[in-house]
């Protein structure tokens, strides 16, 4: 069993990226597909203080009822947003990812290159064609 969790919309582009990416380090995650097994609050909660960020980064907006909600008003506590992300998992953006390492909102993909524990195996190119780890399994574009 890995230690690593995704919390993955397997209908995101940027999830499958990152999905394939820890795939790519050798290991098999534990992969939760969130909008059918949603994280409860107490789980929600901590992936937000896990990460570190404000829970207004967390919210997507595309594709969700963020604008019929009126979320971008600043009225609404992180409490209320909370609620609402359980209420409306779509709102919870992805993927998220635990490693021993850290959590982080993978986007883009390469993010969660940095909170990986093995390094990539062979090389990799997101779905649209971008090249991020060469043949040698180093990461491309970046010292």
């Amino acid at each position: 069993m890995s230690d690593i969790t995704i919390y993955h919309n397997p209908a995101c582009g940027t999830s499958r990226n990152v999905l394939a990416l820890i795939r790519n380090s050798g290991e098999q995650p534990t992969v939760i597909e969130y909008l059918k097994t949603p994280p409860d609050g107490a789980t929600l909660v901590g992936l937000i203080q896990a990460m570190g960020t404000p829970v207004r980064e967390l919210l997507r907006q595309k594709g969700t009822p963020y604008d019929e909600l009126g979320l971008g008003d600043s009225k609404w506590t992180d409490e209320e947003l909370i609620d609402l992300m359980l209420q409306h998992p779509i709102l919870i953006n992805r993927p998220i990812v635990v490693t021993p390492l850290g959590t982080r909102l993978c986007r883009p993909s390469e993010a969660v290159l940095d909170i990986l524990p093995q390094p990539q195996q062979a090389s990799f190119s997101k779905e649209d064609g971008e090249a991020v780890i060469d043949s040698n399994g180093n990461r491309i574009g970046k010292l």
